[in-house]
């Protein structure tokens, strides 16, 4: 693995640890307006994501099939839906803004299903880095390191308001600033090692490369659809979370042509 694609992996994992050292400085809890806003921009950055950086081209990629060129899409795309539910359905988390724990039932402390939580959204976004590093590296005509790095780069500035969103909570739910800060880096620290373990067995499996695109995309629909949209909408009608969701989606549109 060349530094380029290792320093790419790291890329979103520094903007969660941006992020979550704005507890270190920040003495508030986010307003809700805030939180919403931030919620938006990073549900945009991820469909854009899978849009442009994953489906697209895994379509390109099946072009040999015709017009059965959508199948392999389709069907990464539905494993990744499933594979994510199957998590969900597993893994005990608790979302920040909610008092109900989701997954098997397990005696752990609040702020440690606040943190699993968060950790279970960042898996997709690894996934989706290593993918498209590993096609990169495979010398897919289809993916360029300007496009690999454009995936990063968006990944990395939605994960900065998601660093805070986790950290700041977690403080105001009793832990200390440097506890908080930690944690927070570590719900990030699931993507570079979702990705390099992505990149590893990627490599082994070429030919499944649409597949694996388009299932990383899926993952993070679900993620969107099942958390970021009804969190961007919760509470007083604002029309902030639809605003900030539609700049995320522009700004991940417009790094991945510009970058790619």
């Amino acid at each position: 693995m060349s530094m380029k694609v290792f320093l790419g992996v790291m890329i979103p994992f520094l903007g969660t640890s941006l992020g979550a050292a704005c507890v270190l400085f920040m003495k508030n809890e986010l307003k809700d307006n805030v939180k919403r806003a931030l919620t938006g921009f990073a549900g945009g950055v991820m469909v854009a994501a899978s849009i442009w950086s994953l489906i697209a081209p895994a379509i390109e990629q099946s072009e040999h099939l015709g017009k059965l060129s959508f199948l392999p899409a389709f069907i990464g795309f539905w494993i990744g839906i499933l594979f994510l539910l199957l998590l969900d359905s597993v893994i005990p988390h608790l979302h920040v803004n909610t008092g109900e724990t989701e997954g098997i039932k397990a005696k752990f402390k609040r702020t440690t299903m606040m943190v699993l939580a968060v950790t279970l959204h960042n898996i997709p976004e690894g996934m989706a880095v290593g993918v498209v590093y590993a096609g990169y590296m495979s010398g897919n005509n289809t993916i360029t390191m300007g496009g690999a790095l454009a995936l990063a780069i968006g990944i990395a500035i939605q994960n900065f308001p998601e660093g805070a969103i986790v950290s700041m909570p977690l403080c105001a739910e009793g832990k200390n600033k440097a506890r908080a800060f930690i944690d927070g880096i570590l719900t990030g620290a699931v993507e570079p090692i979702g990705a390099l373990i992505t990149i590893l067995f990627a490599g082994l499996m070429i030919p499944t490369m649409p597949y694996l695109l388009s299932f990383a995309a899926g993952a993070m629909m679900y993620v969107v659809v099942e958390e970021l949209i009804p969190e961007m909408a919760e509470g007083e009608h604002s029309n902030i979370g639809v605003l900030m969701f539609s700049a995320g989606f522009t700004l991940m549109m417009v790094l991945d042509v510009a970058l790619g």
